[in-house]
């Protein structure tokens, strides 16, 4: 029976500490996020910026050689570019 509540015990210790680490590492990451409003107010607001939709480029492969030197024509490709922000001055 003393194991049984020494086990209890242990598992309730295991367990606020647990918990207080979530807390406190919830706490840092939300110190940590970006302030968007000082990095606006940090450059006067003189960027333009604008956002460039996603688009589809064809990417050319070349030939390849394998181990046993035989060779693999080349190929063409789609490759996708997400959207993105871009900024100037």
């Amino acid at each position: 029976m003393i194991q049984g509540v020494k086990r209890v015990i242990a598992l309730g210790a295991a367990t606020a500490a647990l918990t207080a680490g979530v807390a406190f590492s919830s706490v840092g990451a939300a110190e940590a996020a970006p302030q968007h409003t000082v990095a606006a107010a940090a450059h006067g607001g003189k960027q333009k910026c604008h956002v460039v939709k996603g688009y589809w480029t064809k990417t050319w492969h070349k030939p390849t050689r394998d181990r046993h030197g035989k060779v693999h024509p080349g190929y063409w490709t789609k490759t996708w570019h997400k959207a993105h922000k871009v900024c100037h001055r």
